[in-house]
């Protein structure tokens, strides 16, 4: 279980609140919750093989998708994620021009808003991204040489710093390298002022700055063999031979029908494994439709999967509506969030068992379905007062439960507006007088907890009747 650090750097609404145990607990349920495995647990709890996060966490991998803050009041883009998916990326809120759009200020809200939605799931989270010729603010390429490097590795320290200890794997750097055949670096400001060392300055930044994190390096069109992949091969078996901090490549594979998947996509991720690096699947998208798309889906985990050190794979976006390239339907879900033949083909190559199509989430229902949401209401130096909020799906619902994983030496001693259960470490909420929700509305219920007040608690999905 990853531990929740306490960041470095200033976060909108300055720091948790000291508050006092809840005085008047007006039909609260005492109960006695200790947990002494935490670690032990999964970090789902329920359907272990019907889902791509879950399925993959059984092969020692995880399946993220790329996450716009915006839409995470949406009901139903919260549910599928928080569903099916066991890793996140934000898609723009890490990016040079959303945190620092002026020199030396920082802001973070819209990205801290994703990294804590994904800590309060249990997901993995990919910092995406440090160095990349786009989406710059109009400064950055005003720069003259000297104080370009300065702002380039100011940039890199204050994000990383400010995320240590949350981001598994950060794109340090972003394609750098030229399409085509020539296998050239790419003309951007750091290149053309800073020239070919700028890559190899970024990552040894990187890594004083958070020396856990996996860093890696990040493009498209290397997804097979050819001159701008060897490009890439030759720089990263050159940091590895110099002990240059790499750690990881990231293989975007965008594909369409004129761009398909190579034939020899897992053979080119073996020889980037064979360097001693990870290689990730990073920004995955298929256009296409019906049987082929789910046929290419279907190949694209079966490579990884074959490749001990293909660690995880993202897809860039959940309905296709919100993809960067909608009108291909690139994506695992429709714009109803119904699941595709794509997302069958995906979940049975990661060995999981695709739901009946009656099944809540599954196509063509959206009934039964909600999300479950924690916020810390009160805290103090003992303990605090956790809050989870119900929020009915594109139906209503008659009820609802929830699992809450608390770590030893923590214990739940009370909780209202909910009936408790409890199973070692694991209390699951039911439903009391608050089950029946229309579509789209929320209700909640709290606890209070003794013991400590790190890590969180661990809400897992919410099931609805």
């Amino acid at each position: 279980m990853r531990m929740i650090r306490k960041r470095s750097g200033t976060r909108g609404g300055g720091g948790p609140a000291r508050g006092r145990l809840r005085a008047a607990l007006g039909g609260a349920t005492t109960v006695l919750l200790t947990a002494t495995a935490l670690a032990a647990l999964p970090q789902t709890t329920a359907h272990a093989a019907d889902t791509l996060g879950a399925a993959a966490a059984e092969k020692g991998r995880y399946f993220g998708a790329a996450v716009a803050a915006n839409h995470l009041g949406e009901a139903q883009y919260a549910a599928t994620l928080d569903r099916e998916f066991n890793s996140i990326t934000p898609e723009n809120e890490m990016k040079w021009d959303a945190v620092e759009p002026n020199r030396g200020s920082f802001s973070f809200s819209r990205a801290d808003q994703i990294v804590d939605h994904a800590q309060g799931k249990g997901m993995k989270v990919r910092g995406h991204t440090l160095v990349w010729h786009s989406q710059l603010p109009g400064w950055v390429s005003g720069l003259g040489a000297t104080d370009l490097r300065s702002a380039m590795n100011n940039h890199i320290t204050q994000v990383m710093t400010h995320y240590k200890g949350e981001i598994h794997s950060w794109d340090v750097v972003n394609e750098a390298f030229q399409d085509g055949g020539s296998g050239a670096r790419r003309s951007s400001p750091f290149q053309d002022k800073l020239g070919d060392g700028f890559i190899e300055e970024a990552f040894r930044t990187a890594r004083a700055a958070d020396p856990n994190a996996k860093l890696c390096y990040n493009d498209y069109n290397t997804d097979g063999v050819n001159a701008k992949s060897n490009a890439v091969y030759t720089m990263v078996r050159d940091f590895k031979s110099r002990g240059v901090p790499i750690d990881c490549v990231g293989f975007q594979s965008h594909f369409n029908p004129n761009s398909p998947v190579p034939s020899d996509y897992r053979a080119n991720l073996q020889r980037f494994a064979d360097l001693g690096v990870d290689v990730q699947i990073t920004e995955l998208d298929i256009e296409g439709s019906g049987q082929a798309q789910a046929t290419n889906y279907g190949n694209v985990v079966r490579a990884c999967l074959a490749v001990t050190r293909c660690t995880g794979i993202t897809v860039w976006g959940i309905p296709d509506k919100y993809s960067w390239r909608s009108s291909g339907t690139p994506l695992l879900f429709d714009d109803d969030y119904n699941k595709k033949p794509a997302y069958d083909a995906a979940l049975s190559a990661l060995g999981g068992t695709p739901g009946d199509p009656g099944d809540p989430g599954g196509p063509g229902d959206p009934t039964a379905a909600c999300t479950a949401t924690y916020s810390t209401a009160e805290q103090w130096s003992g303990g605090y007062n956790g809050k989870v909020t119900i929020t009915a799906g594109g139906s209503p619902i008659t009820g609802w439960s929830v699992d809450v994983t608390l770590a030893s030496p923590q214990q739940v001693v009370s909780v209202w507006n909910g009936s408790p259960t409890s199973n070692g470490n694991v209390m699951t909420v039911r439903s009391t007088w608050n089950g029946s929700l229309a579509a789209g509305a929320s209700t909640s219920f709290g606890f209070t907890v003794n013991g400590g007040t790190t890590p969180p608690p661990q809400v897992g999905a919410c099931t609805a009747s």
